[in-house]
């Protein structure tokens, strides 16, 4: 193998090693984004009942039964936590299995 042959297998490795990284980046990005739309509509619910009804719901149940709030509860873990009728909820969206988010 001379100088030429390996320079060439080196700056493969590293196109290679880029496209992974780039690769996990993006599926980062879009997990995020996912999980973005997901307090959207959380908090879109809540500011709807809100609006309706004059208070904020006490639980995510409510908003479930009451405003047709749907999300895939297998991939997503929901804390709402309501404080009082006139404050909006904290919401925290978390994915299920997530790591280091």
């Amino acid at each position: 193998m001379n100088k030429w042959d390996i320079v060439k297998l080196v700056l493969s490795a590293l196109v290679l090693a880029l496209a992974v990284v780039l690769v996990g980046r993006i599926d980062t990005a879009h997990d995020h984004a996912e999980t973005r739309i997901v307090r959207d509509a959380v908090k879109s619910a809540a500011m709807t009942c809100y609006a309706v009804e004059g208070a904020y719901p006490d639980s995510l149940d409510y908003l479930k039964e009451n405003y047709h709030l749907a999300y895939d509860e297998e991939r997503y873990f929901i804390t709402y936590e309501a404080f009082a009728s006139n404050r909006i909820p904290d919401i925290w969206v978390t994915e299920k299995g997530a790591t280091g988010r």
